[in-house]
């Protein structure tokens, strides 16, 4: 070996130590120390209803007290599944059956998510009224009350055509779902279906309504932080499999007694199983998912706020899940 040489052996040489460095720390940092699981971050969505943003921060704390990374990102509710499918999105941990069941089974049917179980709380979405309004359209909560002229009357808004009208969530969440049961129902001569712009517009609809002594049919949903403020669902006519007009049928049904449930990526128990196993365990029921609601829409805190104070609150619901 020529002096001339030397030099540039040397340098590969620690060119070649610095790329197995590099290398090492790497894997290193794919893993997080103990635990097995990968230290790249959990990918957590949020959407625009509060018990699904409160409970993405307190279970993205509770990953983060695990040792595992978190990062929120806001997502649509429908086209989420898809994006857990290809992994932009970790985990989602509010599919409610009767609006974002069909996107869910889509995405399963491709691949690329799992099914990850069920909360211990049922759901039910669909449109009703707070209580007081019950003796504005007698015969309530049986939808046949709404054929009446003299009940549509009573929930005439400015918006509303001269017509009653019934307050839909954001039309991202069941398209036109609402306005053809109307229709099929034979209602629409007497009542519109209008679509608000957010979660917090309904609301406001039920503030605004009490505060003016008027009807209100609003989207609601269970579990809710409505559940103990006398909120009733309409009873539709009963849900079957394949009455939905997106699914062939006439469209009359009301929402299905539906399930509450958990997906993933698929690749999520490989490289967080530590993680991928607390969340399997993961179950609420309907008063805590209420409870965690009733935090923000009732208290005022934020989002963020509300999840610290129903992590300090529950240790003992949460804990279990991690052992």
């Amino acid at each position: 070996m020529t002096k001339k040489n030397q030099p540039i052996l040397i340098i590969g040489a620690i060119i070649i130590i610095a790329v197995i460095i590099y290398l090492f720390t790497q894997t290193d940092r794919k893993v997080a120390d103990g635990s097995g699981d990968s230290s790249e971050p959990i990918v957590i969505p949020t959407h625009n209803w509060s018990s699904q943003v409160v409970m993405a921060y307190v279970i993205g704390g509770i990953f983060e007290k695990n040792g595992n990374n978190v990062k929120y990102v806001p997502a649509d509710s429908q086209a989420v599944y898809e994006s857990i499918r290809i992994g932009d999105v970790t985990i989602s941990h509010e599919v409610w059956e009767s609006a974002f069941g069909k996107s869910f089974t889509t995405a399963l049917d491709k691949g690329g998510i799992l099914d990850w179980g069920d909360h211990e709380a049922r759901t039910l979405e669909d449109m009703g009224y707070p209580n007081w309004v019950a003796e504005l359209c007698p015969g309530l909560p049986d939808w046949n009350a709404l054929k009446s002229p003299d009940c549509a009357k009573n929930f005439v808004t400015p918006d509303s055509g001269g017509k009653g009208r019934m307050l839909e969530g954001p039309q991202t969440w069941h398209g036109d779902l609402i306005p053809q049961r109307i229709e099929a129902l034979g209602l629409g001569d007497l009542w519109t279906v209008k679509f608000a712009g957010s979660a917090d517009a309904l609301w406001a609809e039920l503030k605004a309504a009490k505060k003016e002594g008027r009807g209100t049919i609003i989207f609601n949903w269970t579990p809710n932080f409505t559940d103990g403020a006398g909120f009733t669902f309409i009873d539709f006519p009963p849900y079957t499999a394949g009455c939905r007009p997106v699914d062939g049928g006439d469209g009359k049904c009301g929402s299905p007694d539906g399930y509450l449930k958990k997906a993933v990526n698929a690749d999520f128990p490989k490289t967080h199983p530590k993680a991928a196993a607390m969340f399997k365990k993961l179950s609420f029921s309907t008063g805590q998912i209420g409870a965690m609601a009733a935090l923000v829409d009732i208290d005022k805190m934020t989002h963020e706020d509300a999840a610290k104070k129903w992590l300090k609150d529950n240790k003992k619901v949460w804990k279990k899940f991690t052992k």
